[in-house]
């Protein structure tokens, strides 16, 4: 069983809030952490810009990315939204063993 850390950043965190519930609701995801504001600098059409995001932890399987994916990108603002994924190399067994038993069982 794979698990991965789904980051993804909103402007809002009603944003951030509506996205998370569904992918739980879903069981897409056991878990989302939410932060509080942070600072992203980037560049986006040529220009270098700065903003105000909240940042979205998405604790799931690998197998389930494609779908998680397309639920963020369907309820997302951004034309381009962040939508990356982390390996997580080890956890407890009871961590691990929860999320397994939380996420949506797939064939």
């Amino acid at each position: 069983m794979s698990f991965i850390q789904v980051m993804t950043t909103t402007e809002t965190r009603q944003q951030a809030q509506a996205i998370a519930r569904r992918l739980v609701e879903d069981k897409l995801a056991a878990c989302v952490q939410i932060s509080q504001a942070i600072e992203s600098t980037y560049l986006w059409q040529g220009r270098i810009e700065c903003s105000q995001e909240v940042l979205c932890a998405i604790k799931t399987r690998e197998d389930l990315f494609p779908q998680v994916e397309a639920v963020i990108k369907k309820m997302h603002p951004y034309e381009t939204p962040e939508i990356i994924a982390l390996p997580i190399a080890k956890g407890s067994k009871d961590y691990l063993q929860w999320l397994d038993e939380t996420l949506l069982k797939t064939g």
